[in-house]
C-alpha cells in the first residue's frame, strides 16, 4: 500500500468534503435517517475505497476483493455516499435513500444492492459475520491470504455481548487477515457513552481477547494509513483500530453534539451545512 503524498492527501480531502455533501443532500430528501456518524466517519471511508481497499466498482463480484462489513448499519448514507463517488452506482441515485423501492434502504441490505457484502441492522453482528469470513478464506486459501476482512463497527454497539463472542472467536483463531474499525465517538443515540455504559479502558479490553490494538485520530489521512498499514503487517493475531473520531464532523453546529446521532437535517440546517462545506478550502 503506497503512502500519502500531500497531492493525494489534498484530493482525499476534497472528496472527503464532496461525499459530506451527498450525505447532507441525501438525508435531507429522505426526511429520515443518522447524520453524525456518516460525517464523522467520511474521511475514514474515503481513504479506504480511494486508497487502501482492493476493489472493483465495475466488477464488485470479483473474488480477490477485500470484503468491507458494516456492522453500524445506521451509517450507511457515509457507505452509499462513497461507494457512488466511487462508481459502484450513479451519485444521482443517493436521493432514493429510505424512499419506497429504493435500493438504499435505511440499512444495508444486500438483497436490494448487492454491491454490499452483508445486510446489517441488528447490532453487534457484524464482526461476527466479518470473522466468520475470515475464517471461511483461511480455510479456503490458507494462513497466508492475501485478502483482507475489514470491519467497520461503533463504539456504542460494544454493549452488546455478541460482539465480544465475535471478538473472542477472532482471538481464539489469530485471524490476521481481520481488521476492525471502531468509530470511537464517544456517543450514542441516548447520550455518551462513557455516561450510558462506560467502555473504557477499551483498548485493553480488546487485547485481553488477543487482538493487536492500534489508536489513532480518525481525521488524519496520513496516521489513519500508517495504521492500516501496521495492521496489515501483523501476523499473529487479529488487528482492532479504535479510531478517535468527531460525530458529525465538518459541520461546526453538529460537532460533538450526541443529538444528531440519530436526525436528519431540516431544510434550514442543511442549507446552512451545504455553505459551510462549499466554503471550505483545501
Amino acid at each position: 500500500m503506497a503512502s500519502l503524498s500531500d497531492q493525494k492527501i489534498k484530493e482525499l480531502e476534497i472528496k472527503a468534503n464532496d461525499i459530506r455533501k451527498s450525505i447532507i443532500s441525501m438525508l435531507l430528501e429522505a426526511k429520515s435517517g443518522h447524520t453524525g456518524g456518516p460525517l464523522g466517519m467520511t474521511d475514514i471511508f474515503t481513504l479506504f475505497y480511494f486508497h487502501i481497499l482492493k476493489h472493483d466498482p465495475k466488477k464488485p463480484d470479483w473474488p480477490d476483493r477485500d470484503r468491507v462489513i458494516l456492522s453500524n448499519g445506521h451509517i450507511c448514507p457515509v457507505l452509499y455516499a462513497t461507494m457512488a463517488h466511487a462508481g459502484y452506482f450513479p451519485v444521482e441515485e443517493l436521493k432514493t435513500l429510505r424512499k419506497l423501492g429504493s435500493r438504499l434502504q435505511g440499512h444495508p441490505h444486500r438483497e436490494y444492492l448487492p454491491y454490499v457484502e452483508t445486510s446489517s441492522g441488528p447490532l453487534g453482528s457484524g464482526l461476527s459475520q466479518a470473522a466468520g469470513m475470515a475464517l471461511s478464506d483461511r480455510i479456503d486459501y490458507g494462513a497466508n491470504t492475501s485478502r483482507l476482512v475489514y470491519c467497520f463497527m461503533s463504539d456504542g454497539e460494544l454493549n452488546e455481548g455478541n460482539s465480544w463472542e465475535g471478538i473472542m472467536l477472532a482471538g481464539k483463531y489469530k485471524l490476521r487477515n481481520l481488521i476492525a474499525i471502531v468509530d470511537r465517538n464517544n456517543i450514542q443515540i441516548e447520550g455518551v457513552t462513557e455516561d450510558i455504559m462506560p467502555l473504557e479502558p477499551l483498548a485493553d479490553k480488546w487485547r485481553s481477547f488477543n487482538w493487536h490494538v492500534i489508536e489513532v485520530g480518525g481525521h488524519d489521512f496520513n496516521a489513519l494509513n500508517e495504521a492500516v498499514e501496521e495492521a496489515q503487517a501483523i501476523y499473529e493475531k487479529p488487528t482492532v483500530i479504535i479510531a478517535h473520531t468527531i460525530p458529525g464532523k465538518g459541520v461546526s453546529f453538529m460537532e460533538r453534539d450526541y443529538k444528531w446521532h440519530g436526525k436528519p437535517p431540516n431544510k434550514e440546517e442543511a442549507e446552512k451545512s451545504l455553505k459551510e462545506l462549499n466554503e471550505k478550502r483545501f
